[in-house]
C-alpha cells in the first residue's frame, strides 16, 4: 500500500447569495432570525505530483437563472492558482447538484469520480418530484451521462482511494450518493464536508440543512465526519462565510483563495 502523501488544500470563493436567511438554513424551526448568506466554494488537493479539484462549481447561465451573484467564473477562479482547468485530469464530484457539477465541459481532460448511487439517484425516479430536482439542473445531468459513454467517469460505491492521502468517503444524506472528502495535510486529516454540512452550526448544533434525501444519513453523517477527521476543527463545511473567517487567503491579490492546510482560527 502506497504511504499517503500531504497535500496542500485550497477553498475558492466564486459566488454568494447574501440574501439567505436563517430559516432557510436549518429543517427545524430556528428560535433566531436574520439573513445568514450562502457562500459558494470549489476546493483545490494539489502538491508536487498531482492536483486534484473538488467540484466545479456553477457558470453565469445558472447564476442568472437561479438568482446567485457569481462574482467569478469557476475557470476565472482556479486560474488564481495557476490551474487551467482543461488540463485537469482528476476531479471528484461529490454530489451532482446544480452549484457542484456545472462547468464539467471546461474539465476537458478530466475524469470524474462520482458515487454510483448518486447517478442512480439522479436519473432515477425521485426527479419527478420537484422537492428532489429542484436542485439538479438537467442538462449538467445530461452531460454527466455522455462522460459516462466516453468513458470519463470513475464510479464509486462507498469509500475510495483516489490518490495516497486522498479518499472519498460515501455519507448520503443531503442526497442519495453525497460523498465528502478526506484530505491529509501538515495539520492532520482535513474533510472537505461539502453538502454533508453546509454551515459549521448545522453539524455543531445537529441542526440539519432542509434539502435531505435521508434525514437519518444525515446526521449520522456528523459523526461519520468527525472520525474521518484528525479533529473536529478540520472538517469544512460547504457554504460557510465563516470558512473565509477562519482561514487565511492567499495573498491581497487573491484574497478569494483560502489555505484550509493551515490550523483555522477559533
Amino acid at each position: 500500500m502506497a504511504e499517503a502523501e500531504t497535500y496542500e488544500v485550497f477553498a475558492v470563493y466564486y459566488a454568494a447569495k447574501d440574501d439567505r436567511q436563517r430559516h432557510e438554513n436549518f429543517l427545524a424551526s430556528d428560535p433566531h432570525t436574520g439573513p445568514m448568506p450562502l457562500d459558494y466554494y470549489l476546493w483545490v488537493i494539489r502538491n508536487a505530483d498531482r492536483t486534484i479539484v473538488v467540484d466545479t462549481g456553477f457558470g453565469p447561465g445558472e447564476a442568472e437563472r437561479r438568482g446567485r451573484g457569481l462574482i467569478r467564473h469557476p475557470v476565472e477562479a482556479l486560474q488564481a492558482l495557476d490551474i487551467d482547468a482543461a488540463n485537469v485530469e482528476t476531479v471528484i464530484i461529490t454530489h451532482l447538484h446544480y452549484d457542484h457539477a456545472g462547468t464539467l465541459d471546461d474539465f476537458a481532460a478530466a475524469t470524474f469520480h462520482l458515487q454510483a448511487l448518486e447517478m442512480q439517484y439522479a436519473t432515477g425516479p425521485h426527479m419527478a418530484a420537484s422537492p428532489c430536482a429542484a436542485a439538479y439542473t438537467p442538462d449538467d445531468i445530461c452531460r454527466m451521462v455522455h462522460k459516462v459513454f466516453a468513458g470519463r467517469v470513475a464510479f464509486h460505491e462507498g469509500d475510495a482511494v483516489i490518490a495516497p492521502g486522498v479518499s472519498v468517503h460515501h455519507i448520503g444524506g443531503h442526497t442519495m450518493g453525497l460523498q465528502c472528502v478526506r484530505v491529509r495535510t501538515k495539520q492532520g486529516w482535513v474533510v472537505l464536508a461539502s453538502d454533508a454540512s453546509h454551515f459549521y452550526e448545522n453539524m455543531e448544533r445537529t441542526a440539519p440543512f432542509p434539502i435531505v434525501y435521508n434525514l437519518g444519513d444525515m446526521i449520522d453523517g456528523y459523526a461519520r465526519m468527525r472520525t474521518l477527521a484528525s479533529s473536529p476543527d478540520l472538517i469544512v463545511p460547504g457554504h460557510d462565510p465563516l470558512v473565509r473567517a477562519r482561514y487565511p487567503s492567499l495573498d491581497s491579490r487573491r484574497d478569494f483563495v483560502f489555505r484550509l492546510d493551515t490550523a483555522p482560527a477559533a
